[in-house]
């Protein structure tokens, strides 16, 4: 071999060794390693024996480049790949230690968290915690600190590292993101299906439950125990063998058909865009939605976009349909908008058609594997409610609304022909909400738009707050920059009681950003409260949340300028924030929210939607953002007044969503020849007082049910409805003008409500509250669906 040669292969077999290296970090541990591989690769360059032979001699037997350095034949394809996807998870290894995810934090590291991330983290975190597992089933004791406290080490840990993950992707979506969470989610729900069928673990639970020590626990230990109990069956604990792999297979694929419909959701919603170039066309829209959809054209590459000139970008995200449907003359538009919202996700790639009908059919073998007649009664076993009492609550309030819902439509169309419209004659679905809003406007003299200056987003948080003081005796205060956050328009805040310490802290992401957060608007856990993982010397960790919404951002110079529906859903998510972080709990499974059934869990949120119609409540955070001139107290009478407008064909929309969701996971039979489809259109006829358009595909985007917590759960919104009224009525017994008694009220709502979390059942919380159970009179009287007298 020539010299020139001789270098060209010393330098190669330099940078396969020092892959190798990288590969192996043993090798590589000091520099007189570096310099022995050096002088290795010197010494093998004028070796005459083969070439593969001698590189193979030097590497270890466990590094992946041995598949590249065979001493007889060429590797093969899947040897390549094999070698190639272990010497990137070795690498991966290798960083672990810089891997934002398993570092030990006291806030999560949102700003730090790459897709590159993603999948060694969770590999890394779910193999150590495999370990934990086999280290508490090998010793598990039926005794709380040797069962209880390592197992919510191990659930929490999990927990806390791949809700991370999956708020990322719900916040800031990304295809990177999308295909790292895409492989290491099999791994994950394998995880929690072998942790929920641990054998050892359920017969310990099952031993407490048994013990003669039973009744000297406390009743949120009782929970605590029950719960696991009754989720290790769900789980498929009790399976064997054969049927518990088919019921593993089933939960697998259930996980990826969920995130797959979530995914065409948000894509199909992203996929609509409509270039408005004449002003004419978009005529009726208000400034907001003007400045809005021309900022939306600049994000897309028509920088010179402005409100007055245009160019304007329609959307399906919330914000730009909305304002479109309600305010748009061009019946045109409102029909081309209209039919693209009904039909996302419907057609092409992003059809959920087809996933629709696996979700059902699995979900009904996976019924049938437990033990069930259909899936709502899987549902069920973990909720307040049964079938039977469901469907008669639907039933119940769909019958109080229908003679209501058909006087709206009635009233609808007598003012669109008063109006001289020719499109009296033929109302259709995107003529609905626009002439509602006329007709709205006309009747009680209020001009939605016209409010937005009034709910400036500072001016509101500061009132909800201040509402929060004085009915749980808490100080919320900003805390921005103790914690990273995921964007910069993210909020944090910190909440004090009334000896002014800490108790618990919540994110708070309120704008919408259509090319990476979905639609919506919902709270979720970051941390429970729990003593078993209190830090630095404290005696329990405190609950920490997050809050997401998606209105309309700050346009210009103006700050967001909420809908007065907008200030009803940040009270709403703010209640259930309020349920997760005023929690007494210290036993993590049943604090905050956690724990709680399911159709309960909506009661606090609910419940403070009400407050948006207090008048102290309402005038001390409808201030004009520009002028600071409170809202003149007879538009808030009008507010007031208009607050059970159309209150009929509302109540009927949420029956008809509860009742397709209770009917597609009861008596539908997924494997037979009526489509979901066609059960919606049944259930229409008694929900709907105009007919749905034959191409109406709302199920394809109906992600509660498909992609979210609420199967056969929907009705929760109704059932935990009926108790957020009913408490509410407590405050009204106890003089809303009272300020004594509203606090004394509130304090007691802190008290059982918010600080029982899941310790108790729910019906159990609510007579402690309320002293009785519930009723759903106060629920249709707040409607306007009973009269006040009744």
């Amino acid at each position: 071999m020539g010299p020139a040669r001789q270098r060209r292969t010393t330098v190669v077999l330099l940078l396969v060794l020092f892959l190798a290296a990288a590969m192996t970090p043993t090798l590589l541990t000091s520099a007189s390693h570096l310099l022995l591989l050096a002088h290795s690769a010197r010494r093998l360059s004028r070796n005459p024996s083969p070439l593969p032979a001698r590189i193979l001699s030097l590497l270890p037997a466990s590094s992946p480049l041995r598949a590249f350095c065979p001493l007889r034949a060429r590797p093969s394809r899947a040897a390549i790949c094999s070698a190639y996807s272990t010497a990137s998870d070795a690498m991966a290894d290798a960083d672990n230690s810089n891997n934002p995810m398993l570092a030990d934090f006291d806030f999560p590291p949102f700003d730090r968290v790459e897709p590159s991330h993603v999948r060694p983290g969770i590999r890394a975190l779910l193999a150590r915690l495999e370990g934990e597992l086999e280290e508490l089933e090998k010793g598990v004791e039926p005794a709380w600190e040797r069962l209880v406290h390592p197992l919510e080490r191990i659930v929490d840990r999990l927990d806390v590292v791949w809700n991370v993950v999956d708020h990322l992707k719900a916040v800031k979506d990304s295809p990177d993101l999308r295909s790292a969470v895409e492989d290491v989610q099999p791994e994950k729900v394998k995880f929690y299906l072998r942790l929920g069928q641990s054998k050892p673990i359920y017969e310990a639970f099952n031993a407490i439950r048994n013990s003669s020590d039973w009744d000297s626990l406390s009743d949120a230990r009782k929970r605590v125990v029950e719960g696991q109990i009754k989720d290790a069956v769900l789980g498929g604990v009790a399976l064997e063998d054969e049927q518990r792999e088919i019921f593993n297979q089933i939960q697998q694929e259930l996980e990826k058909l969920s995130e797959k419909f979530s995914e065409n959701v948000l894509d199909a919603t992203k996929k609509f865009e409509k270039l408005v170039t004449d002003k004419k066309e978009i005529d009726g829209l208000p400034a907001s939605a003007l400045g809005l959809a021309a900022q939306t054209a600049v994000s897309k590459g028509h920088e010179n976009a402005s409100a007055e000139n245009g160019p304007w970008m329609i959307t399906l995200d919330a914000p730009s349909f909305t304002a479109v449907m309600q305010h748009a003359k061009n019946r045109a538009l409102r029909e081309e908008v209209y039919r693209a919202y009904l039909t996302r996700a419907s057609s092409g790639d992003l059809d959920n058609t087809d996933i629709i009908s696996q979700i059902l059919k699995l979900r009904l073998e996976k019924a049938k594997l437990l033990g069930y007649k259909n899936f709502a009664e899987v549902s069920m076993a973990r909720k307040m409610a049964t079938v039977d009492r469901v469907q008669e609550l639907l039933e119940k309030i769909r019958a109080a609304s229908w003679d209501h819902a058909v006087q709206d439509m009635e009233d609808l169309k007598a003012f669109v022909k008063d109006s001289g419209s020719a499109e009296a004659n033929d109302l259709a679905h995107w003529d609905l909400n626009f002439w509602s809003e006329r007709l709205r406007e006309s009747k009680y003299d209020i001009d939605e738009e016209g409010l937005r200056p009034y709910f400036a987003l500072p001016k509101v948080m500061d009132g909800l707050f201040s509402l929060a003081n004085k009915l749980f005796g808490i100080t919320v205060e900003a805390a921005d920059g103790l914690a990273p956050v995921w964007n910069s328009d993210v909020k944090f805040y910190c909440v004090k009681d009334s000896s002014n310490s800490p108790v618990a802290y919540f994110y708070f992401d309120p704008y919408s950003r259509p090319s990476e957060k979905r639609g919506g608007a919902w709270m979720n856990v970051v941390f429970s409260r729990s003593s078993v993982l209190a830090r630095h010397g404290a005696s329990v960790r405190l609950p920490v949340a997050h809050m997401v919404c998606n209105q309309m951002p700050p346009v210009g110079d103006k700050p967001s300028l909420m809908t007065f529906r907008e200030v009803e859903t940040v009270f709403h998510e703010f209640g259930h924030a309020l349920q997760h972080m005023l929690t007494r709990q210290d036993e993590a499974f049943v604090a905050g929210i956690s724990g709680i059934e399911w159709d309960a869990v909506e009661l606090p949120s609910q419940f403070m939607e009400n407050w948006c119609y207090h008048k102290n409540t309402l005038l001390s955070i409808a201030k004009h953002y520009e002028t600071d001139e409170p809202l003149p107290e007879e538009i808030y009478a009008k507010l007031v007044a208009a607050k059970n407008f159309r209150a009929g064909t509302f109540s009927l929309r949420q029956i008809r969503f509860a009742s397709v969701d209770m009917e597609l996971h009861t008596t539908y039979d997924p494997s037979g020849p009526v489509s979901v489809y066609d059960v919606d259109r049944r259930v229409a006829e008694k929900t709907q007082v105009l007919a749905p358009l034959p191409e109406d595909r709302f199920l394809c985007g109906f992600s509660h049910i498909f992609a979210g917590g609420y199967a056969a759960g929907y009705y929760s919104y109704k059932w935990a409805e009926v108790l957020s009224a009913d408490a509410f009525s407590a405050f009204e017994d106890a003089g809303l003008d009272n300020e004594k008694a509203i606090e004394e009220t509130g304090r007691r709502f802190r008290e059982t409500v918010l600080a029982l979390g899941g310790g108790k059942s729910p019906l159990e919380v609510f007579v402690a509250f309320r002293g009785r159970e519930p009723s759903p009179e106060p629920l249709l009287r707040h409607n306007g669906l009973l009269p006040v007298a009744a």
